[in-house]
């Protein structure tokens, strides 16, 4: 039987962290990663978890209870007291800005990856894992399964339309599926990769934006708010992109990367690609993020060789920390 002391457990570390900013909201860069070169050791990454940028003091800060598998964590958009952690065995949530955790999935419910939370009613939330797609309509007091219309179930990635939150797109191993009702019914976009999509990613300066990453045919680009999709960066075409990220400040400024590719960076939306690999540890890329309170700065955490962040378009990269770690996402989350 698992061990669920973590279900309901004080965190010193995230209290202290919310009562040093208050009650002012901030957006901080997280981690959500496994340090799985530092416990060869072991068979179990000891040293997992979500851990969150401090600017100020250029460091890493662990946060969130300690479960050996968190593929992400997610903000309610309304209510950033509300957080969310996607982990391998259940979906875990803080009500009080992360002081104190509660596991809110079943026993039968486990290797999640991804939650979406609606921008405008805190209590639809959507959690993507290898079972398709499970949602709550009580803020994750309860989760069923949604997977009318779905060919295939494995699902990686989710995005709730800020627009109209009633629209999703939906990431699967039989390429994006589109919701209109939240979740209720899935319908495939018929111009999208018919094969496993492994990133998803919005432009915050140009929502008719979208951008791919897939499983063994590299990046496909939407210019129509998601209704078509058309293939780019021809120079990763069978390449497994599991990073696309988007400058939130400029639709123009693209990149994208995966295992074996380094990092490519588009500076035209898209129409060319360069090659931005060279000064990287390891052409092995897992996530990756503009980051939205740094202008021009892309960070990048390659695999178990440490994350690096460029503020000159990839012609130069520094050192980020997280020495042997494999991150499994890099983003933003609202905290206060």
């Amino acid at each position: 039987m698992k061990i669920l002391a973590y279900y309901f457990i004080a965190f010193s570390t995230f209290a202290a962290f919310n009562a040093q900013v208050g009650a002012m909201e901030e957006t901080r860069l997280f981690a959500a990663l496994a340090m799985t070169k530092a416990q060869e050791s072991s068979p179990i990454p000891t040293d997992s978890g979500v851990f969150i940028y401090n600017g100020n003091t250029d460091t890493w800060e662990r946060t969130g209870p300690v479960i050996q598998s968190v593929g992400s964590i997610t903000t309610d958009p309304s209510n950033p007291d509300v957080v969310f952690l996607a982990c391998g065995n259940g979906i875990v949530r803080s009500r009080d800005g992360g002081q104190t955790w509660r596991m809110t999935s079943g026993w039968r419910e486990s290797d999640f990856t991804k939650i979406a939370i609606d921008p405008v009613d805190g209590n639809n939330v959507y959690a993507t894992s290898v079972w398709g797609m499970s949602v709550s309509r009580d803020g994750g007091d309860t989760w069923a399964r949604a997977n009318r219309g779905l060919a295939e179930r494995y699902s990686r990635t989710v995005i709730v339309d800020s627009r109209n939150p009633k629209r999703l797109l939906l990431g699967t191993a039989d390429g994006i599926y589109q919701s209109n009702n939240r979740a209720k019914s899935w319908q495939v976009v018929r111009s999208s990769p018919r094969l496993t999509i492994l990133r998803i990613a919005r432009s915050e300066s140009n929502p008719d934006l979208w951008i791919a990453g897939t499983e063994g045919e590299g990046v496909f680009l939407s210019k129509d708010d998601g209704k078509s999709w058309s293939k780019t960066a021809p120079e990763l075409g069978n390449a497994n992109i599991y990073a696309v990220a988007m400058d939130s400040s400029d639709e123009s400024r693209l990149a994208v990367a995966g295992w074996g590719t380094g990092v490519w960076i588009s500076i035209d939306g898209g129409a060319s690609w360069i090659d931005r690999g060279a000064g990287l540890p390891s052409k092995n890329v897992t996530a990756m993020i503009y980051d939205p309170n740094q202008s021009n700065r892309l960070w990048v955490s390659t695999f178990e060789e440490g994350t690096l962040y460029s503020d000159n378009e990839g012609k130069d990269w520094h050192d980020g920390g997280l020495k042997g770690a494999y991150v499994f996402d890099l983003g933003v989350v609202s905290i206060k």
